[in-house]
């Protein structure tokens, strides 16, 4: 009886948790834990908050999000709120301004209303994508001192006449 395996039955939002913490943790730095906070389905809240380490929601947020950590937003969840995270993992509604110090995932069947500043941005299909996109860190400048020529302008080589 106590050797044996039992396979007990999940409930969905069980196995999205265990998912969203597989994804987290495939894309969290070494170093950054599990996660320290969690705003549960049904939780409302209002305000600012400012962590390090990951936090999960899956509630109603209105306010602002500060962290350098991690930020996992399940599919129940809705957010309008200014975000400045270093990695988030989204399955949620997100309205508002996002900027990730890493990346930012979006996972179907997400829905982004805002602008996004993130060096990386990934997207499933089926998620949907409303706003700005900066990626800043990612554009590699050319040197100084190459020589561009614009299209159809290239000098053509030297013709000799002959006068006669």
């Amino acid at each position: 009886m106590w050797g044996q395996d039992n396979k007990e039955e999940m409930s969905s939002s069980e196995q999205e948790g265990k998912e969203m913490t597989k994804v987290a943790a495939s894309s969290i730095a070494e170093g950054a834990g599990d996660i320290s906070a969690f705003v549960g389905k049904g939780v409302e809240f209002k305000g600012t908050i400012s962590y390090s380490g990951t936090v999960r929601i899956d509630g109603y947020l209105d306010g602002e999000i500060h962290t350098d950590g991690v930020l996992l937003i399940g599919e129940d969840a809705v957010i309008q709120a200014k975000i400045t995270a270093g990695t988030i993992v989204c399955k949620g509604k997100i309205t508002g301004d996002v900027v990730a110090k890493e990346c930012i995932k979006l996972r179907a069947p997400a829905v982004m209303n805002g602008s996004v500043k993130a060096p990386v941005l990934s997207m499933e299909d089926g998620v949907l994508f409303n706003g700005a996109l900066e990626m800043a860190h990612g554009v590699r400048e050319l040197p100084r001192d190459a020589s561009l020529h614009p299209v159809g302008m290239i000098a053509p080589p030297s013709v000799k006449r002959v006068n006669g």
